[in-house]
């Protein structure tokens, strides 16, 4: 296929509605804006989520909660979860997202959680660690080290 071949999806390009161009167009006279009101006149309509004067639903319905925009939020791995892994290797960032053990990195990193039990010697990279999640790391073998 070549670029001069090319040629837009079938519906995707539409005729330009031609506004006020005699009875012929169907579009003629008051240019389908009807007879007079806020609508027909030129800059006119009103804003989004405008009722008429109504308090509008954005407005009349209760709001709820709170949502700290600076908190700190970490993805969350358990120890018990780390002995998926082969003796002896660093696990990091990378190594938990390709075993799906987290999907994505909040911006306060990774931390290590203590619940369950670690069997293999390992060395974990994170940013936080529970004391008991490092002692069980320890305990195991291994070493967790703060990034």
């Amino acid at each position: 296929m070549k670029i001069h071949e090319l040629t837009p999806a079938a519906d995707s390009n539409r005729e330009v509605k031609r506004v006020g161009r005699g009875h012929g167009s169907g579009n003629g006279k008051t240019a389908g804006k009807g007879h007079k009101g806020q609508n027909a006149r030129s800059g006119g309509g009103v804003r989004i989520g405008f009722e008429g004067g109504q308090m509008p639903l954005a407005r009349r319905i209760p709001k709820r909660g709170f949502k700290n925009h600076f908190a700190v939020r970490y993805a969350t791995v358990n120890v018990g979860d780390l002995n998926k892994f082969e003796e002896g290797i660093t696990v990091n960032e990378e190594i938990l997202k390709a075993a799906g053990l987290i999907k994505k990195v909040e911006n306060g990193g990774i931390k290590v959680l203590g619940d369950g039990e670690l069997n293999v010697r390992l060395t974990v990279q994170a940013a936080k660690f529970t004391a008991a999640a490092a002692e069980k790391i320890e305990k195991a073998g291994g070493k967790a080290e703060v990034m």
